[in-house]
């Protein structure tokens, strides 16, 4: 429960909530491909609750807002695909070395990367936005851990949005993304239920929580936490 809270608290404000349930599934005795889309099933329903958090708040324009979802669950179909087809070693290492990779991400503090307008210049043709949320929607859909950064960091670098409406419309594709890989994977048969919806009830609260709060510092201690956990589950997952 405790797990579950920092994660739906962290993936709000920012992502890599994944970091913290992908290893408790994995630890609970779920097979990496099971707890990957069992994962899911809590990012979901977190994101249920702090998009609506946001719309109450005025933070959200649905047609809109929807519309830049589109390319991230094109994308999410794909990974999403992908994932649920490996095998279960080689998604176990693929988990760990995913992991490993966001180290340096959330080492280098990502609200650094939005802070302030976005630079200067002519605006991204609109081929090149689509490309970039496949391309996010792919990643979040093959593992989901950490994909609320770098969209967030898309909307604000390259669709011009500020922090905050970045962030509330970085809850609403993540949870179409989320919405459409999970589809994928219960029909893959790789979905515990059960543990899944407890893990959401965590993840429900602390979403519910960083919405209501909606402050950026708060971000700060759970990411230097996540890099323990990132840490330790990349050696966990990748030594034998």
């Amino acid at each position: 429960m405790a797990g579950g809270f920092a994660a739906g608290f962290a993936n709000t404000l920012a992502g890599s909530g994944s970091l913290i349930t992908l290893p408790l599934l994995i630890l609970a005795g779920l097979p990496p491909t099971v707890a990957n889309g069992t994962n899911r099933v809590a990012v979901l329903l977190q994101s249920v609750v702090a998009a609506g958090a946001f719309r109450r708040h005025g933070l959200l324009d649905l047609p809109r807002d929807l519309r830049a979802a589109i390319p991230a669950v094109a994308g999410a179909l794909l990974g999403a695909w992908i994932a649920s087809g490996l095998g279960e070693e080689i998604m176990r290492r693929a988990i760990g070395v995913m992991m490993l990779a966001m180290l340096p991400v959330l080492a280098a503090d990502p609200n650094r990367w939005v802070r302030g307008r976005s630079p200067a210049g002519p605006a991204p043709r609109a081929w090149s936005r689509f490309a970039l949320f496949f391309a996010i929607g792919a990643y979040g859909g093959f593992i989901q851990a950490g994909v609320g950064i770098f969209i967030v960091a898309g909307l604000v670098l390259c669709g011009g949005y500020d922090l905050m409406r970045g962030t509330a419309v970085k809850v609403l594709i993540v949870l179409c993304l989320t919405l459409c890989a999970l589809v994928v994977f219960v029909a893959r048969g790789q979905v515990a239920w059960e543990p899944g919806l407890v893990l959401a009830a965590g993840t429900m609260l602390g979403a519910w929580t960083a919405a209501r709060l909606a402050i950026r510092g708060g971000a700060g201690f759970v990411r230097w936490a996540l890099l323990a956990v990132a840490a330790a589950s990349a050696a966990a997952l990748l030594i034998p």
